[in-house]
């Protein structure tokens, strides 16, 4: 089988576009549609036809143009059973632990809570690809808007046991801010600070920052890194749960 095919664009102010096509079938899978003309340019770029748009949630700059794009192709919306109410022109609906092949290549679906409360995750095993939009972001977590801290820390050590070489696909260019966040927690972590150095650089040079991977997370990740010594010394949190610590870095995010 061949390697899919990976377009990536930008949407929106900090939005990343992602589109997988597999050469062979033609299928050709939207992660989110957070923006109408740009997924239509990157299509047209390719000389693509859309088949499929993978929902992870229900916020508004992940769902913006399922409608617009579904009526110009007639592809197929699968999204998050949990937020089916608020998904725009769903067709079919994923739940944890439901797997179920396109173009013969097989998507196991991961619940990951706390960015939202239905959000889930688009994990291809024997492509080693996760597509996490707003869950996990390089060096950081998605913002806490429906579920508390704890529940995304379940869902972070759901990602934390998939492969380290899985390559990982966010759902927007916050990697900059995040790592000078991160180096504010991890101080004495030398990987860490080297990243921040390649991410400056990267930035300023307009490169993406996609996509990542789980070993670089474990790494660099605060989150992935809430049972690191140095880290707890550093918070005053020397013998708090993971969850709390998960908690205290978070907190410290949001007032960053």
């Amino acid at each position: 089988m061949k390697p899919l095919d990976i377009e990536v664009f930008p949407c929106r102010s900090d939005n990343f576009g992602v589109l997988l096509h597999d050469s062979e079938s033609g299928t050709t899978i939207s992660i989110d549609a957070p923006e109408e003309a740009p997924v239509l340019d990157a299509l047209n770029r390719r000389g693509w036809q859309l088949t499929h748009i993978f929902t992870t949630h229900h916020h508004q700059d992940h769902v913006d143009a399922n409608l617009a794009l579904k009526e110009r192709f007639h592809c197929e919306i699968r999204g998050p059973h949990d937020e089916a109410i608020a998904i725009p022109g769903l067709d079919k609906t994923a739940a944890d632990g439901d797997e179920f092949e396109v173009a013969g290549r097989r998507v196991q679906i991961i619940s990951t809570p706390g960015h939202t409360a239905g959000h889930i995750c688009y994990y291809l095993p024997d492509d080693g690809l996760l597509f996490a939009a707003d869950t996990l972001f390089a060096m950081g977590c998605g913002r806490l808007f429906e579920r508390p801290a704890a529940d995304m820390w379940h869902s972070f050590q759901k990602l934390m046991a998939l492969p380290v070489e899985t390559q990982v696909y966010f759902g927007h260019e916050y990697t900059l801010s995040n790592a000078r966040f991160a180096v504010t927690v991890d101080p004495e972590n030398e990987a860490l600070t080297r990243r921040l150095s390649e991410v400056e650089a990267l930035r300023n040079e307009g490169h993406f920052t996609i996509p990542t991977t789980i070993a670089l997370e474990k790494q660099t990740n605060p989150y992935m890194r809430v049972a690191d010594a140095s880290i707890r010394t550093h918070l005053g949190l020397e013998g708090a749960t993971d969850e709390d610590v998960f908690a205290e870095i978070r907190a410290r995010k949001d007032k960053f």
